[in-house]
């Protein structure tokens, strides 16, 4: 039973990880409707900017500075150059240009700050903390705990950033409807504009503790389909849904790839490893066909 929770509490603090990916996509699409493909090109691009910046002598510090004011560049010249020029075009077509978008980010990454693979160090070593061991026996890694905290604390300001800031409020109505925001003379553009470089800035920290803990590497854009099962089971417009999503996602695949090889074994025989890669898009899959608005999403009723 210890272990049992020890692997449990592992993968809910690694599905918080998985959360801050996710927060991104719902962020864009809350407001624009936008599913943004480009997500995960953004998390690569904006560790690759740090690590880049840090080649040319900065300190770490301003590192990340400088590349948080990159990423708000990076999300004002999306809505400006490719957003603003779609409006009213079918989803579809938003679509293929985010994954546009993610190619040309994929590619001058690269180019800007070189391809080969290196190390972020946040100063949190990935190792138990001995005092939770020696005490309750479950170890807890230092890094996992670091990058929750984290989570949770970008959560809770985003939170107060919708409920107590009139450029929160006015992106709640754009999300609710974009024409009647429109009739109250909300600026759909600048909020675009605003959620984007939100969305950059997210990007920054998801490509920081991803980073940290894979390595800044071409790997990083795959964190997006990582995300999908998430949003899958929070829902697309829900920030509440991609915390518990991420949750659900990350303790299940860790419950899954220590329970379930065991079992196919025996019945099957052979090896059966690697189901932690794979087995979040089943269960999403199983999930789409008993709620597919997800947890928290809106459900949609088809009238005749």
């Amino acid at each position: 039973m210890q272990f049992f929770f020890e692997v449990t509490l592992s993968g809910l603090l690694s599905g918080l990880m998985y959360s801050l990916v996710a927060l991104g996509f719902v962020l864009i699409y809350k407001a624009s409707g936008v599913f943004n493909f480009a997500q995960g090109a953004m998390v690569y691009f904006a560790a690759l900017a740090v690590v880049g910046l840090m080649d040319k002598g900065m300190p770490m510090w301003a590192a990340i500075i400088g590349s948080f004011v990159v990423m708000i560049l990076v999300g004002l010249a999306t809505e400006r150059f490719v957003l603003r020029k779609l409006v009213n075009q079918p989803p579809i077509t938003l679509f293929m240009a985010t994954i546009g978008l993610a190619f040309f980010l994929e590619g001058l990454g690269p180019l800007l700050f070189g391809s080969e693979v290196r190390a972020i160090d946040l100063g949190i070593v990935d190792e138990p903390i001995m005092s939770i061991m020696d005490s309750i026996g479950i170890g807890i890694s230092k890094f996992d705990l670091f990058a929750s905290g984290m989570v949770i604390a970008l959560v809770s300001l985003l939170a107060l950033f919708f409920q107590r800031t009139k450029v929160g409020r006015a992106l709640r109505a754009v999300a609710d409807d974009h024409q009647a925001a429109l009739s109250l003379g909300i600026p759909l553009q600048h909020i675009w504009a605003v959620v984007w470089g939100v969305a950059g800035f997210v990007a920054l920290v998801a490509g920081l503790l991803w980073g940290s803990r894979n390595g800044v590497q071409f790997a990083l854009t795959m964190t997006a389909l990582k995300a999908l099962p998430v949003l899958i089971l929070g829902g697309f417009t829900s920030i509440p849904g991609a915390i518990v999503g991420g949750l659900i996602i990350g303790a299940s695949e860790k419950l899954a790839e220590i329970y379930i090889p065991p079992v196919l074994q025996d019945l099957f025989g052979g090896n059966f490893g690697g189901i932690e890669g794979w087995f979040p898009y089943v269960f999403a899959l199983l999930f789409l066909l008993v709620r597919p608005e997800g947890l928290f999403g809106e459900r949609h009723i088809d009238r005749v």
